[in-house]
């Protein structure tokens, strides 16, 4: 099985994940400002950082924001991946023209703004919020909040909430030719399932494998068919 590279999520960071990548032998990138990673406030600079860093046809996996910048990586520097995972992915997480199952882009500057002020008290409101509707719901929250790394910087979370606003990656996704996996939780209220099945369908290797009954977080909610979906595409 080949020894997958995981991207995390913004805000929570690696702890999440760790069962899971450690179930798969893998290991991390932390995002920028995350852990020891010094910060960097630029999307693409960032995607150019881990293309660097990547040995060519390498197993890059994403989840959140982590699998916007693994699909990134993969558009921009093909010959660096050679399977992409991604868990809870899109390519753009507010709505645009002709991309409507995505966050209000109002809704994504009210939380922004309420979350750069006191990201302390919002958090448990935004993680148990991406949880609605799994029937693990409370018990995911729980362990998500309970696993996160120690925050990183306020500087850092509003970057990321940044590229989550500005980043699109439709334009890019035909550039694409790494055999994809696209892992979603069917009760996804952040990233609508409906999203999945778009950025599906306009990448030409695709595959999307829908978990039912959970929602952002898949790995935690249904751990054991999680690794059951993702062994066989990095075998």
């Amino acid at each position: 099985m080949s020894r997958p590279i995981f991207l995390p999520g913004w805000c929570l960071g690696r702890g999440p994940l760790q069962p899971a990548v450690d179930a798969l032998g893998g290991t991390f990138f932390d995002l920028p400002g995350y852990r020891d990673t010094p910060p960097q406030s630029s999307f693409d600079a960032a995607v150019a950082d881990f293309a660097r860093r990547l040995p060519v046809g390498s197993t890059l996996a994403g989840w959140s924001l982590g699998a916007q910048l693994a699909l990134a990586v993969a558009a921009r520097h093909p010959d660096k991946v050679g399977r992409l995972l991604l868990i809870a992915g899109t390519a753009s997480f507010v709505q645009r023209d002709g991309w409507p199952d995505a966050m209000p882009p109002a809704t994504l500057a009210e939380f922004t703004q309420h979350m750069l002020a006191d990201p302390e008290a919002l958090l448990p409101r935004f993680v148990g919020g991406f949880n609605r509707g799994d029937a693990q719901a409370r018990t995911v929250t729980r362990s998500l909040l309970e696993m996160a790394d120690p925050r990183p910087s306020t500087a850092t979370l509003g970057d990321g909430l940044s590229w989550l606003r500005e980043v699109d990656l439709r334009p890019e996704l035909a550039a694409v030719t790494a055999p994809v996996l696209l892992v979603h939780g069917a009760a996804d209220p952040l990233m609508p399932l409906a999203a999945a099945e778009a950025l599906a369908a306009a990448l030409p290797t695709a595959r999307l494998a829908p978990l039912a009954d959970c929602a952002h977080a898949p790995f935690l909610s249904r751990p054991d068919d999680f690794l059951a979906v993702v062994r066989p595409f990095l075998a």
